[in-house]
């Protein structure tokens, strides 16, 4: 199952491959530079395939929960103040992704979207300190009655040169559900509640919609 933000990057490098495979069993003499070409349009094929993929999460729906938004490694957690929205100190706890993740957010939480806003920017490398607030990124709060309010930003890399965001204020979020896409590579950061039990470790791998990042002590 691919996403859709994929089908149409995905039909294009098709028929690309496709020519070229035409064009190298046509134009191509030398066997093994006919082989080499044609392996690297089909390596090149498989990636994409890959990176667009959007396979099935099994969410267990808990409103003291905060699952991961998105597959990768948790390379931060730490206190920290938000400047955006809460404008006081938050848990900040971020999940960077290779190339080679599946790229699809998914909320975090359910409840209500209270806040969602874009912001242009840089294309600094995924984990540089700066990114969070000056790379192309989106921002959005969720809030429900059991875990409150929870940030989650979105966060584009040295390669990522869009980023999809499906949230919208007022909408009704449905935790582990798709809420948005980064094409080729980054980092999600989550901001939590000073009070959060933080349930990952540092370098630890997360899957979106199925981990635990963290849980209400109330």
């Amino acid at each position: 199952m691919f996403h859709k933000e994929g089908h149409k990057i995905i039909l294009v490098s098709f028929v690309m491959v496709l020519a070229g495979f035409l064009l190298a069993d046509k134009f191509i003499n030398i066997q093994w530079l006919q082989v080499l070409v044609m392996t690297i349009l089909l390596v090149f094929l498989i990636l994409i395939l890959q990176f667009f993929r959007n396979p099935k999460r099994h969410t267990s729906f808990n409103e003291n929960h905060v699952v991961s938004p998105v597959d990768g490694k948790v390379v931060v957690i730490e206190e920290v103040f938000e400047k955006e929205y809460f404008k006081d100190k938050r848990l900040q706890v971020s999940v960077f992704m290779s190339p080679l993740n599946v790229h699809v957010t998914r909320y975090p939480i359910g409840g209500n979207v209270i806040f969602s806003k874009y912001h242009p920017g840089k294309y600094l490398v995924a984990w540089h300190p700066k990114a969070s607030e000056e790379n192309e990124r989106t921002t959005v709060v969720v809030e429900n009655k059991s875990y409150g309010k929870v940030l989650y930003r979105q966060i584009a890399g040295a390669l990522a040169k869009r980023i999809v965001n499906y949230a919208k204020q007022n909408d009704q979020a449905t935790q582990g559900d798709d809420s948005g896409f980064i094409k080729f590579g980054s980092r999600v950061d989550l901001f939590l509640p000073l009070d959060t039990k933080i349930k990952v470790q540092l370098n630890q791998k997360v899957k979106g919609g199925e981990s635990v990042i963290a849980e209400t002590n109330g």
